[in-house]
């Protein structure tokens, strides 16, 4: 590569290509060549898609049947999820290797910040990350697409440039033309909607978006327009951001007297599941993993699991995980009181980047507007303002 700021960059973006799809064809060799999906054949949606298939129209989170009419030689394949968390913990070993400040976003993507490393490796963290790719392709079997710029917003739109198998790089000098140019909506966060009412209000690329005043920006758009015309210049001042302290959040409850019957405890679970959902929300993230925990009583411990395809913080998607769990174990054990039920999540993401995971569907993205509307509406007026009898019965529980 040939760049002229190429050994003054080191903020980077690292996604792996079509990641679901590409884990299967690398684990079933003879789909090499073929349009593949993940996901449902007859019902759901498309959890992920390869280049192929995506040459067809197929697109994640498109209705399976709509894929089918698109693309009818593609073969359906189900999510193996044991094998996606796998190569995700190698891609991520790899990373580690290079840098600690490592921030993953979701289960194929992450940012990284290799400032300070050159001494470390004895090459520069652009030579760093093209030996990454290559031990990524040679280790793990799948390809990675790598942006490298001055900050995070920029590397994202990096590493989107030239998939698959990519390495694109922008410099700060050519920072407001490449950006220019660009329609609106390629900014990270400005969805169709919003993109819609942008381009109502004459703007459609970035480019007028950095012709703007800030504060005819701010007065339209509020805190989004000032982080509009932020990103429209160029500037993200956020850094890699690494926490390792956070590993699950969670919430349990011991009840004043032993539980059997199945609709207390169930109101119980999703008093829990409002409380971590909040909790969630407020620190930021979101997971893929929903643990339910029970103590009978008897005092014997049992925890229940279930790996989502999309992470969530979604109070109803909690608790539809949850009672699934909870009813199971019931049935199973229809004679046993329980003194403790706690629910949790774990496999941390940011919960901004889990509304960008690859199988994030419609049905998601409405549930989180209902969420956000909610919790706007609660936060101004307090727990019991709105919501369904079950909210107003386990309010105080």
């Amino acid at each position: 590569m040939a760049h002229p700021e190429l050994l003054q960059l080191s903020i980077a973006h690292v996604d792996c290509d079509a990641f679901f799809a590409s884990v299967e064809k690398r684990d079933h060799p003879e789909l090499k060549h073929k349009p593949v999906i993940v996901g449902g054949r007859d019902r759901g949606v498309v959890a992920a898609a390869c280049y192929i298939a995506r040459s067809y129209g197929v697109r994640s989170a498109m209705p399976s049947f709509k894929a089918r009419q698109l693309c009818p030689e593609a073969v359906f394949v189900k999510s193996n999820f044991d094998a996606y968390r796998e190569a995700s913990r190698a891609v991520r070993a790899a990373m580690d290797a290079l840098t600690p400040l490592v921030q993953q976003v979701s289960i194929d993507e992450a940012y990284l910040d290799l400032s300070g490393t050159e001494r470390l490796h004895g090459r520069s963290p652009a030579a760093c990350l093209m030996r990454l790719q290559r031990q990524i392709e040679d280790e793990v079997g799948i390809t990675v697409s790598v942006g490298l710029s001055h900050n995070k917003a920029l590397a994202k739109m990096a590493s989107e440039l030239d998939k698959p198998r990519g390495f694109a790089v922008i410099g700060q000098a050519e920072t407001l033309d490449f950006l220019a140019t660009k329609p609106v909506t390629s900014i990270q966060g400005v969805g169709k909607s919003f993109g819609k009412k942008l381009e109502s209000d004459g703007i459609r690329l970035i480019g007028d978006l950095q012709s703007r005043d800030l504060r005819d920006l701010v007065d339209r758009y509020g805190e989004a327009g000032l982080r509009l015309h932020g990103l429209a210049q160029g500037r993200d001042t956020r850094p890699v951001k690494v926490d390792r302290e956070t590993k699950s959040i969670s919430g349990e409850t011991t009840f004043e007297r032993d539980l059997s019957d199945r609709k207390a405890l169930l109101d119980k679970l999703y008093a829990m599941c409002r409380k971590v959902s909040a909790r969630a929300h407020e620190k930021g993230y979101a997971g893929h993993v929903v643990t339910l925990k029970l103590k009978t009583n008897r005092f014997k411990s049992m925890t229940r699991r279930q790996t989502l395809g999309v992470a969530t913080n979604l109070n109803d998607v909690l608790y539809e995980v949850g009672s699934s769990l909870l009813t199971e174990e019931l049935r199973n054990h229809p004679d046993t009181s329980y003194r403790l039920l706690g629910i949790g999540i774990s496999e941390l993401v940011s919960a901004d980047a889990a509304t960008f995971d690859l199988a994030y569907p419609e049905q998601l993205t409405r549930l989180k507007q209902k969420d956000d509307a909610l919790k706007t509406l609660r936060d101004r007026f307090g727990e019991g303002v709105i919501g369904t009898m079950r909210d107003r019965r386990t309010t105080k529980s």
